[in-house]
């Protein structure tokens, strides 16, 4: 603030409007762009590294691309890469964790939204971050323990054999669920209470307002939680490595064993083939397969948030 002097020739008081050097702010706002640059760079890091190694893979003389899409056998040892075995037991597994958690999930987010007590909804929440914190190499042991000998009970050891893709597709879901249950339940709670208000004024019970008027408004925000619970249950390793079996097999049979691409990755990676051999490459033609696949869904995860969402004044 300076003094000047006006028309009638007595001081006055001036504001200086000019921008004020805020070295603090400086400093935290190239802290903040630095650490987004750092999570940029790694993303595109690890895409090189997926790329250059795949490259060496698909490089190699006993690999053909054609063979590596559809062919049904999975035997690097006798120079066999067709995915489709691995990708089958994947999306068998992600299935069953999804038909799992997606049920359950919302009608967790619709009980703690809409019906729960403050009190209950602070007990409930924290219990569910509880088994979002879990191991999941302990959910591994749990598929292989608990959930195939319950199987094998009720189906019969016959039917079940001791490593399945059911047990391991089951407690994924277990796993994923506090994700799908709370991202469902920021949506419900996203929705404006007027709309509440105006269904209950037109003599709806608590029931239908819920589910014929809340839950179609967060629609975008139940997909997303629903995408994003599938591309997590995608990249599941440990139980899959643990409960689903150790060989590539093509079957629709869940309760047979069959490998992952996770699971396949893991077991290369333990040191059992040699360093820069086509079966070593192999594992990053699939971890890049496995990182365009869930890249994919999020992509088709924004595109059903930006189609569906609803904005309400």
């Amino acid at each position: 603030m300076g003094i000047k002097h006006g028309l009638s020739g007595k001081p006055e008081a001036s504001i200086d409007f000019s921008k004020r050097r805020r070295p603090a702010e400086g400093t935290i706002r190239t802290l903040l762009f630095i650490s987004a640059a750092i999570s940029i760079f790694t993303t595109i890091g690890i895409v090189v590294i997926l790329v250059e190694e795949s490259i060496l893979f698909f490089g190699s003389p006993e690999v053909d691309i054609i063979e590596f899409l559809f062919g049904t056998e999975w035997k690097p040892m006798i120079g066999e890469f067709g995915i489709l075995p691995l990708l089958n037991s994947t999306l068998m597994t992600s299935t069953i964790a999804m038909l799992v958690a997606t049920p359950l999930g919302l009608f967790v987010a619709i009980y703690l939204s809409e019906y729960a007590s403050e009190r209950v909804r602070g007990i409930l929440k924290p219990l569910l971050e509880v088994l979002a914190g879990i191991p999941t190499v302990v959910y591994g042991y749990f598929a292989l323990t608990f959930m195939t000998p319950l199987l094998r009970s009720i189906f019969g050891p016959n039917i079940v054999q001791i490593y399945n893709t059911a047990s391991a597709g089951l407690v994924m879901g277990i796993l994923i669920l506090p994700l799908v249950a709370s991202m469902t339940e920021d949506a419900l709670s996203a929705v404006p209470s007027s709309l509440r208000q105006a269904s209950y004024g037109l003599g709806a019970t608590k029931m239908e307002t819920s589910l014929q008027i809340v839950v179609p408004a967060a629609f975008s925000g139940i997909g997303a939680a629903f995408i994003v619970g599938l591309s997590r249950a995608i990249g599941e390793t440990m139980i899959v490595a643990l409960a689903a079996g150790a060989g590539p097999r093509l079957t629709a049979n869940p309760f047979e064993s069959a490998e992952t691409l996770t699971g396949y990755i893991v077991r290369i990676s333990g040191g059992d083939v040699g360093y820069d051999t086509v079966d070593y490459n192999s594992i990053f033609a699939l971890g890049l397969v496995l990182f365009i696949t869930t890249l994919m869904l999020n992509i088709i995860s924004r595109k059903i948030v930006k189609r569906f969402r609803e904005v309400y004044e």
